[in-house]
């Protein structure tokens, strides 16, 4: 599929915040077909729908497929706006209740697909989101439940940004993520992948203060989450930190840490399966072609069982 031919977007106008007017995007594929399943996709931080690829799967194995620009992300991002900025992350639940709305008036059931910051804000939504009881079931691509730090760091990252966001509101450092992992995906360096870099830079965007806060308090309610629909967390079968690139980028989770996901993604609810998928990268579907493929079979395989059961 061809993510300028084969998608239509739709701008969703949202209630005006603190920066002014708000926008999300809502994507849909042209080969939806109506009237069947449908999974919603929520991107990651730095990130926007570009995996056109992932709506051609969906379609293939009898889904609608739609995805979200969440607001000051990607399409989303207006001139005014910090990219990527939130005081809190249910601040995004106002696009992905009207998403779900306007989807669920042509579906028979609706999943939400979320990868790695979108995991983390889709179970969040799972918990307290008002159009939570029309989702079937949570697919969690490598989310993200946890800093990757030890717990000294994580102390001083969460009691540093509290300060600093405290003295200023859209106070950022330029240093907390590394480029590598953008560069083990983009074309133009060790990947197979083209995105627009105005809006995923390599080299990322300020990470500002207040949402590392957002973050760390939104992963701390998910110590009391209750999610009763099923879950699949998908995740590579290894993580590393890395300083410089090397071939262990293309084969591992060199962002987040998988124990944590397995940690705390068991707590989510009483209905938690995982997929460890061999040699996967952060994002599992933008992996080697056949550790993807080998993601997909798994996924779909698990989706058919949860039809079935449903049934």
């Amino acid at each position: 599929m061809n993510l300028n031919t084969d998608y239509t977007c739709h701008t969703i106008n949202l209630k005006p915040d603190y920066e002014g007017p708000v926008a999300a995007v809502l994507i849909s594929s042209n080969f939806n077909l109506g009237n069947r399943k449908s999974v919603l996709y929520i991107h990651g931080y730095i990130d926007y729908f570009f995996q056109a690829h992932l709506g051609a799967q969906f379609n293939a194995n009898g889904f609608d497929f739609f995805a979200l620009d969440l607001r000051k992300h990607g399409r989303s991002l207006l001139a005014h706006q910090r990219p990527n900025y939130c005081k809190d992350i249910e601040e995004y639940f106002e696009e992905i209740s009207i998403s779900i709305q306007k989807i669920q008036e042509k579906s028979t059931a609706i999943y939400l697909l979320g990868h790695s910051t979108g995991g983390l804000v889709a179970s969040s939504y799972m918990n307290q989101g008002k159009e939570k009881g029309r989702i079937a079931g949570l697919l969690l691509n490598a989310p993200f439940f946890d800093l990757n730090q030890n717990k000294f760091e994580k102390c001083i990252t969460y009691f540093v940004s509290k300060i600093m966001s405290k003295i200023a509101i859209y106070s950022k450092t330029n240093g907390a993520l590394s480029p590598i992992y953008a560069k083990s995906i983009h074309k133009d360096f060790y990947g197979e992948w083209d995105f627009n870099i105005n809006w995923k830079p390599i080299k990322g965007f300020p990470t500002y203060f207040k949402w590392i806060v957002a973050i760390i308090k939104a992963q701390k309610k998910l110590e009391q989450s209750h999610i009763t629909v099923p879950i699949l967390i998908l995740h590579s079968s290894d993580s590393i930190r890395l300083s410089t690139f090397s071939k262990e980028a293309m084969s591992k989770d060199i962002v987040l840490n998988i124990q944590d996901m397995k940690n705390i993604g068991a707590t989510l609810g009483n209905k938690v399966s995982f997929l460890k998928i061999k040699n996967a990268q952060h994002d599992v579907f933008l992996s080697e072609k056949k550790v993807r493929a080998t993601a997909f079979d798994q996924m779909f395989s698990w989706l058919s069982t949860i039809a079935v059961k449903k049934e």
